[in-house]
């Protein structure tokens, strides 16, 4: 593969002092490095900013920018806002891919030149990245399971540039990683994991938040997003035997009629959601598309 393509990482952290070494480490090691890589410290008061000021010194390709604390952990929106705060001071516009990168993750130390091959076997993938694991009594536990084929966690997010310049800005909130992936589709390009390349997130998805909250939080998100209604509802149904039995589901719903109740502007994209919707209607269908 090309060994000379460039790519910038941003990752925006708040309070992962407990995590940030790692994902230091396997970048530090990866067989093809950043030209940039920008780490958005948001406001964090557990030690994060001392620990990457202190380890990042002499690493002149490494850029810390301290972001004051707004007193409170905001989902989505706050991370799109820390990952632009990186974005504005980018100072090399030489670049073949963007990554957003979080900073409680460690993967191997070929993970990015192995994506970056399967990018350069697949002209139109615009967005991809490797499949997030828990480790759970020293064996690896796939977390994104029942995504669908075309959604990559928006811990980890690789962007070709071409993809990129046609989805950029993305949203700032909830919803973004699959927001950005419906635009994308919608401009002909594809979008996916990487089954075999895995990464380790040592904080559980939606940790910070607990049960109820990551759930109402998803169900918003999905409502930002464009969802269907009845497409919406068929999720819930399939959910509810899930244990606790149908907390999930009363969680989504209640987060998905939220945003209606309360007006929050959708995706501000009218075809792309009209793409989306029509997506949707032809999974329920058992028809081809982007959701298999």
């Amino acid at each position: 593969m090309n060994k000379t393509l460039k790519y910038i990482i941003i990752t925006p952290v708040r309070d992962e002092a407990p995590y940030i070494e790692k994902t230091l480490e396997s970048v530090l090691h990866q067989t093809i490095l950043p030209s940039q890589w920008l780490i958005v410290d948001d406001g964090s008061s557990d030690g994060t900013s001392e620990i990457l000021d202190t380890s990042m010194a002499q690493t002149s390709w490494i850029k810390v920018i301290h972001r004051g604390n707004r007193g409170f952990r905001a989902a989505g929106g706050g991370v799109m806002e820390a990952f632009y705060a990186g974005y504005s001071v980018l100072n090399d516009e030489d670049w073949d891919f963007i990554v957003k990168l979080d900073g409680d993750l460690s993967f191997p130390p070929d993970y990015f030149e192995q994506c970056f091959k399967i990018f350069e076997e697949e002209a139109e993938l615009g967005i991809g990245g490797g499949t997030i694991c828990q480790l759970e009594n020293d064996q690896l536990r796939v977390d994104s399971a029942g995504d669908p084929p075309f959604h990559v966690r928006g811990a980890t997010k690789i962007y070709r540039r071409a993809c990129w310049e046609k989805i950029n800005p993305l949203v700032k909130a909830s919803g973004w990683d699959t927001i950005d992936e419906v635009k994308a589709n919608f401009h002909g390009w594809t979008t996916r994991t990487f089954a075999n390349l895995k990464l380790i997130q040592h904080k559980p998805t939606g940790g910070a938040d607990g049960f109820w909250r990551d759930r109402f939080k998803n169900g918003r998100a999905n409502y930002i997003t464009g969802y269907h209604p009845v497409f919406m509802l068929a999720k819930c149904v399939k959910r509810a035997i899930r244990k606790p039995i149908f907390l999930e589901s009363l969680a989504l719903l209640a987060g998905f009629v939220s945003g209606y109740l309360k007006g929050i502007p959708q995706m501000p994209d009218d075809e792309a959601i009209r793409y989306l919707r029509k997506q949707q209607i032809r999974y329920l269908l058992r028809q081809p598309g982007i959701y298999g």
